[in-house]
């Protein structure tokens, strides 16, 4: 099943110490903004999305339809579908996307360990 561009959702409490932390790793701001309270740092194919005030846990995120510079992907597979397949699964979504719509739509899903694990459709 192709999920999209994968990246880690970080609940920081400071978000400047965040910032500086991730660049002297090498990584550089892809998208976000300081004053929208996240960033989203980018090295190669590795991308960490730092949010502050947003959410309480870390998040897993995957983005179908796009690659990890954000383009769309052909042939990807839609978040409703992929929130029918966990239903039929027997696992419960969290926060469903409207499966009557179609373009953006989001839903969550948690682990066996209570990681929470955010699709989220831009397209």
């Amino acid at each position: 099943m192709k999920l999209g561009a994968f990246s880690i959702s970080l609940s920081v409490k400071d978000l400047e110490a965040s910032r500086a932390f991730y660049e002297n790793l090498g990584f550089t701001q892809f998208g976000g903004a300081m004053e929208s309270n996240y960033l989203i740092m980018k090295n190669e194919s590795t991308l960490i999305g730092l949010f502050q005030g947003m959410f309480e846990e870390n998040i897993l995120t995957f983005n179908p339809g796009w690659d990890e510079n954000a383009q769309e992907v052909e042939g990807y597979l839609d978040v409703r579908k992929i929130q029918q397949h966990l239903k039929s699964a027997g696992e419960e979504i969290i926060n469903p996307a409207d499966e009557n719509s179609s373009g953006p739509g989001s839903f969550l899903v948690k682990d066996p360990d209570g990681n929470m694990i955010l699709f989220d459709q831009h397209l």
